[in-house]
């Protein structure tokens, strides 16, 4: 019987040293795109990929994600009294997303050592995880389309992956991969190796890098607690996908023991102060609310400026 994926680990625990002095105040994964602070895109989209159970890992003074999925009697009453209806449903909806928990990183150590908190919530399935300050939005959840990949392949990760420009790949991660022969879309391929944030050209394989997004397997755990730091001295999670990658092809002869799916989406980096305004602009357009009157106000600043 074919697992299904129903669980996901938010990763929220990490300083936002990039958004500093707002993100001293406010953590980076609740800053808002126009109205909506960037946790909530992230959970709607995994609520919408079949997602049922949901932990974040959170860290010190991230106590507004808790308190933003609960329920706020302070303000249904005062929409109950104003007769705000819509505004009222809109509230009472966003604790039954799902199944939200959370557990604290105590200390910044890196996402591989975030992940490693939440094993004793995965138990034996396989699992998604989302980087918290990584934002995708588009017509079909970026999360979907990665559980689709996994659900035509057995026992296999997923990593959710962009070409990016060469000069951002060192902020990112660099993959070894050759193209899925039988899909249609040259928008699959194996990968075989990985390098987290490459200083020199020997170490970048491709523009590839996984951006925010990837499907693990329950395996990777036992990594995780024999990985040594890497970059900035932290527990890394790409070093860990990239032994759990190699160790299939050298050791065991396996195939590709993970395969990269380039999404569909616009993504927004909320955990850097140029991804939190563009952001801002481009989904700012779309609000039914403020959309023509944003357009209007943007075309006026462009003759400005």
């Amino acid at each position: 019987m074919s697992k299904k994926i129903t669980k996901a680990v938010i990763l929220a625990g990490g300083l936002g040293t990039r958004m500093l002095p707002v993100a001293k105040a406010v953590p980076k994964e609740m800053l808002p795109i126009v109205d909506k602070p960037a946790m909530q895109y992230n959970i709607e989209e995994a609520a919408a990929s079949g997602i049922t159970d949901i932990l974040i890992v959170t860290g010190r003074d991230k106590s507004s994600i808790e308190n933003y999925f609960d329920y706020s009697p302070e303000y249904e009453s005062a929409l109950k009294n104003k007769g705000g209806v819509k505004n009222l449903e809109i509230l009472r909806n966003i604790p039954e997303l799902a199944n939200i928990y959370y557990i604290r990183q105590k200390e910044p150590k890196g996402l591989g050592h975030a992940v490693l908190r939440a094993e004793s919530f995965i138990g034996s399935d396989d699992f998604l995880v989302m980087y918290g300050d990584d934002i995708i939005i588009g017509e079909t959840p970026a999360s979907g389309q990665l559980i689709d990949v996994y659900n035509k392949n057995k026992n296999i990760c997923v990593a959710a992956v962009k070409e990016v420009p060469a000069e951002q790949v060192r902020k990112y991660c660099s993959l070894k991969v050759t193209p899925v022969e039988n899909c249609g879309d040259n928008s699959e391929f194996y990968v075989y190796d990985m390098n987290e944030k490459p200083k020199t050209d020997e170490e970048i394989f491709s523009n590839y890098s996984i951006l925010g997004r990837v499907i693990l397997t329950r395996e990777i755990f036992d990594i995780l607690r024999e990985q040594k730091p890497g970059v900035n001295n932290e527990i890394q999670l790409t070093d860990a996908m990239k032994t759990l990658v190699k160790k299939a092809c050298e050791e065991k002869n396996e195939p590709a023991k993970m395969l990269a799916k380039v999404f569909s989406g616009e993504r927004h980096d909320m955990g850097s102060k140029l991804g939190f305004l563009t952001a801002n602009v481009i989904e700012g357009v779309k609000h039914p609310e403020t959309g023509e009157d944003f357009k209007k106000f943007l075309k006026e600043f462009s003759r400005i400026i």
